[in-house]
């Protein structure tokens, strides 16, 4: 189909005078409005006002521009219809060949903390009505909504002496729709909030593309990488500095380090091997902290991930020595820093910029015939812990306890941590009874060559025996937090007395499977 009219409405106008003057060199003939009209003619583009075409004025403050039968007569008539073909003579609707929009920065709006009237004259109308109708009709019409699309468009008409093939045109119309279903998904979800409707009767999720992966979490499965939020310092918002492209299972684990470090204050280092912790530390640096963290389970920290709240240092980065790593993401690194990487050369690093505390966000997991959707887990703080035995934590214990507790949150179910002085111990991760998971803690500090005498237990849910306080008590734990609730709690309470050991219950599970 060769272009010989093109109606162009952007707020984006990147790439817009060099394409527009491009569509000018080739004699098409171009309608525009407002803002695009003006920076078009500006650039000595020959441009007419959609008022001008349609003989009927912009009218309501622009909210009613390009809702009329002679843009979508123009944009919606099956060029091969005799009926639609009359119908145009008829009414003298002219045929618009190509349109370029990228609506109302909406979604941009919103993420400044617009007040709710300047959100609501964001929400484009004649934009999306303009994308749909192009779109649907794109056997015969051409229809761009990213400015990345020009060169395409361009590169094609050149080598077809001004026309567009019906390939691009469907590729086009996909990419299209798409924009429109995130652009309305965007504002569905924006009135939610503003009617604090958590769960609606229809729920849309929206992402868009960062990366193609070479494959999922197996060589066999196909995967890609969309993002939701471009604006929350995130995984989604890090520079990656060096290595390679991440793989699915990178992504996975980083994200899950990532996660994990924001939750603390103080200098914090996470190791991640498949999505488990496998050493978490806080300490006075992150060199420290690291060091804290490795010694719970060097073995396991071969080929992981690791993530820190801080930005790297040459004395974090000699403290890794010949440790084989597969991802670190950090807020920065200084030059000495990237100099001493830079000879890990299968090392991935991602800069994240400032690691801010986690904000809230709804967790969604794919399930057989739809999707589970929840609100993220909490955080416990020491104004939620109960001591239940006759023995109360000291200060100390009541610090590590809550480190355990927030790292549990971050082990797969059923999780025990065990924690000393600001750094895992143990961790047993991901068993189906919750004696095992402590057995295996208990295994991992031993096999790390780690006391865990004067630790300190924390287990994502209830006990629902006695027996794991006994085999707590037989590592030498002093001190235990759990959420409570079991049936049988004042037999866990009354061993714990037992052995002198102190219990506080939180009322907090962290399951996470």
């Amino acid at each position: 189909m060769t272009i010989t009219r093109a109606l162009i409405s952007v707020s984006d106008k990147t790439g817009l005078i060099e394409f527009s003057r491009f569509l000018h060199q080739q004699n098409i003939e171009i309608l525009s409005t407002g803002g695009t009209a003006k920076t078009l003619r500006d650039a000595g583009i020959a441009v007419t006002e959609v008022s001008d075409h349609t003989g009927f004025p912009e009218i309501m403050d622009g909210r009613v521009k390009t809702l009329h039968p002679k843009v979508h007569g123009g944009l919606l008539a099956v060029r091969d219809n005799a009926q639609h073909v009359k119908a145009m003579k008829d009414h003298a609707i002219a045929p618009i060949d190509l349109v370029v929009i990228n609506l109302y920065p909406f979604e941009a709006t919103v993420a400044k903390g617009a007040d709710f009237d300047t959100c609501i004259e964001n929400i484009d109308i004649g934009g999306p009505s303009m994308v749909r109708s192009a779109s649907k009709n794109h056997a015969f019409v051409t229809i761009v909504v990213d400015p990345a699309d020009y060169t395409q468009v361009m590169e094609e008409m050149k080598a077809n002496a001004g026309a567009t093939t019906h390939g691009t045109r469907k590729k086009l119309a996909a990419k299209a729709f798409s924009r429109t279903a995130a652009y309305d998904s965007a504002i569905s979800q924006w009135f939610n909030a503003q009617n604090n409707t958590v769960f609606p009767s229809q729920l849309t999720i929206s992402g868009a593309l960062k990366q193609s992966l070479h494959y999922g979490e197996n060589p066999h499965q196909r995967a890609a990488y969309y993002v939701t939020d471009t604006v929350t310092p995130s995984l989604a918002t890090a520079k990656q500095v060096q290595g390679a492209d991440l793989s699915y299972n990178n992504y996975n684990d980083a994200s899950a380090a990532f996660e994990l470090v924001r939750e603390f204050s103080q200098p914090a280092v996470a190791i991640i091997k498949h999505a488990n912790p496998c050493g978490v530390a806080v300490g006075s640096t992150i060199t420290e902290a690291f060091t804290k963290a490795l010694a719970c389970d060097p073995v396991s920290a071969y080929g992981g991930i690791i993530a820190t709240n801080r930005p790297l240092t040459k004395s974090f980065c000699e403290a890794l020595g010949k440790l084989f790593l597969e991802v670190m993401i950090a807020p920065d690194a200084d030059a000495e820093a990237k100099a001493l990487l830079s000879s890990k050369k299968k090392l991935k690093l991602l800069l994240s910029g400032t690691v801010s505390a986690p904000a809230p966000k709804m967790v969604v997991k794919s399930i057989s015939g739809g999707f589970l959707c929840q609100d993220d887990d909490v955080i416990v703080t020491k104004d939620a812990l109960k001591t239940v035995t006759k023995k109360a934590p000291d200060a100390k214990q009541t610090d590590d306890m809550l480190f355990a507790f927030t790292i549990a949150k971050h082990v797969k179910s059923n999780t025990i941590v065990l924690v000393r002085d600001g750094a895992t111990i143990g961790i047993g991760a991901g068993q189906m009874s919750r004696i095992d998971s402590t057995r295996i803690a208990c295994w991992k500090a031993k096999e790390a060559g780690l006391d865990t005498k004067g630790t300190v237990l924390a287990s994502d849910a209830f006990f629902p025996f006695a027996d794991n306080v006994e085999m707590a008590a037989e590592a030498g734990v002093v001190a235990v937090i759990q959420p409570g609730g079991s049936i049988r709690d004042e037999e866990v309470i009354a061993s714990a007395d037992m052995h002198g050991i102190a219990m506080v219950f939180t009322s907090i599970r962290h399951f996470r499977h």
